[in-house]
């Protein structure tokens, strides 16, 4: 695990911990308020999460070139993550939009 420096894994793994954290409270957030579209942004977290995962995974087996695709299944994730996330905030403005009428 060379790859990274003591200072950079523990920025790279609370990172991950601090978005699952954050899924768990917009999940509960959403149970509390009853509206679903908070569901639907902690469902759109998911796939930026499984791209910082697969950082870390590649990172963890020192960047081993046999894990490549992980580099791969990282960028679309990240990409996909966008997206989800991007209509996930335009439902939960819909959303909004439509408790103030």
């Amino acid at each position: 695990m060379h790859a990274l420096s003591i200072p950079t894994w523990i920025i790279h793994i609370s990172s991950v911990i601090e978005w699952i954290v954050a899924i768990l409270l917009i999940w509960s957030y959403g149970v509390i308020t009853k509206n679903r579209a908070w569901w639907g942004l902690s469902y759109a977290m998911l796939p930026a999460l499984i791209s910082a995962m697969c950082a870390c995974t590649w990172h963890y087996f020192d960047n081993s070139p046999n894990l490549e695709w992980l580099v791969t299944l990282q960028a679309a994730m990240t990409v996909t993550g966008n997206f989800t996330l991007c209509i996930a905030a335009w439902w939960l403005w819909r959303t909004s939009k439509s408790l103030e009428t």
